[in-house]
């Protein structure tokens, strides 16, 4: 019996329940084999993409080389795309690479794609802004996730409000956005004047970027949890990828209408 893990097999199965080509008991069968894969050293959940209309995301940091390895070519022998690792470095990819892994690396963000679907189509408008150029690479981390997952991308880069006049300038940018990123660190301030100005949802992200008494982005996460612009939700500090995952999941409800 054939195993069942993205949405599409799924609706299949019931439909060939539904026609009598296969009994309601071999269509469990296929709905419980191999919903998640061993490997002794990480356990691959392959029903998340029936859940979440996604694959698993592979975390880099703290993993060897060769433990992604593993990951990712077990993932490639059920011929997933846009199999997305994040937070790695150069060297990874490197070594990757050298065993075939066929994979685009973005450096900024630290992120790779593997086996990307070239005929993925983008759509919907997720508008990412930034309070300065040091906030680029957690800008990025969003980006190319929410990009890789299938939504259209805006950057405004470095117009935080010591310069407001530049945010400012972007309001037919930020008002045709169904979900806006605002990433910044030092006190944080970009969220709710962003929020202030936007029509949707607005994640915020603290980053760890400003002086001493930023104490590495805890200024910027508790700024932003207060904002009294009642549009700002917030991720953690540095997590990129979570905003980009619910800025993706924000466009597709709104393209789905």
């Amino acid at each position: 019996m054939k195993k069942a893990n993205n949405k599409k097999e799924i609706l299949n199965l019931l439909k060939s329940v539904q026609n009598g080509k296969i009994s309601p008991e071999d269509a469990l069968l296929g709905l419980h084999i191999e919903p998640f894969k061993n490997l002794g050293f990480a356990n691959i959940d392959y029903h998340r993409s029936s859940r979440q209309s996604t694959n698993e995301v592979i975390y880099g940091q703290g993993k060897s080389n060769e433990q992604i390895f593993g990951i990712v070519s077990d993932m490639l022998e059920k011929s997933l795309k846009d199999i997305l690792i994040t937070r790695i470095e150069q060297q990874t990819s490197d070594f990757l690479l050298s065993k075939k892994i066929p994979l685009t690396f973005f450096p900024t963000a630290k992120i790779a794609v593997v086996n990307k679907n070239l005929k993925r189509q983008t759509t919907g408008c997720v508008v990412i802004v930034s309070g300065g150029t040091s906030d680029m690479p957690v800008c990025e981390e969003a980006a190319i996730t929410a990009e890789t997952l299938g939504s259209k991308i805006e950057r405004l880069y470095d117009v935080g409000v010591a310069g407001i006049h530049r945010i400012l300038a972007s309001v037919e940018i930020i008002s045709k956005a169904r979900a806006i990123i605002a990433v910044a660190g030092m006190e944080g301030a970009l969220a709710s004047v962003v929020g202030g100005l936007s029509p949707c949802p607005v994640i915020a992200v603290p980053t760890s970027v400003g002086y001493g008494a930023n104490f590495k982005g805890l200024s910027a996460l508790l700024s932003m949890l207060n904002s009294c612009a009642n549009c700002v939700s917030v991720v953690n500090i540095d997590n990129g990828f979570g905003a980009g995952f619910i800025a993706n999941c924000i466009n597709k409800m709104e393209s789905a209408k």
